[in-house]
């Protein structure tokens, strides 16, 4: 029986985000979101992303940039629906749970969570 360790580091944000977007571009109804419309490069994008949650979980980190308004920018090229928030959600509960378990994977889901309902009632006012 493998004991599942909690995400205590930036490596474990790292190996989590890379198996998270791994698993979302491999998903149909959400991959067009990030290969299409948001054309993201997975190894510029996971560095940046990886200081967003290195500073939602450990309050360390030097990330800057305002996540909602790069949603509301990818909003305005293509609707994000309750659909795509829910897949999203999903996905990445499942890879934390997958990988890891303790408190901070806990509450890195409950973060997820709040910052998804967030920013679903914000860009569906626009």
């Amino acid at each position: 029986m493998c004991i599942m360790k909690d995400i205590e580091t930036r490596v474990d944000l790292e190996l989590l985000l890379r198996a998270f977007y791994n698993r979302l571009l491999s998903d149909n109804s959400i991959s067009y979101m990030f290969t299409d419309v948001a054309k993201i490069n997975l190894e510029e994008h996971l560095p940046h992303i990886t200081d967003f949650w290195e500073q939602s979980l450990f309050y360390t980190g030097n990330y800057r940039k305002n996540v909602l308004q790069i949603h509301q920018n990818l909003n305005s090229k293509e609707k994000l629906t309750e659909a795509h928030f829910t897949i999203w959600l999903s996905n990445f509960n499942d890879t934390v749970d997958a990988m890891f378990k303790g408190e901070n994977s806990d509450k890195i889901k409950t973060r997820a969570l709040s910052i998804a309902t967030v920013m679903k009632i914000k860009i569906s006012r626009l």
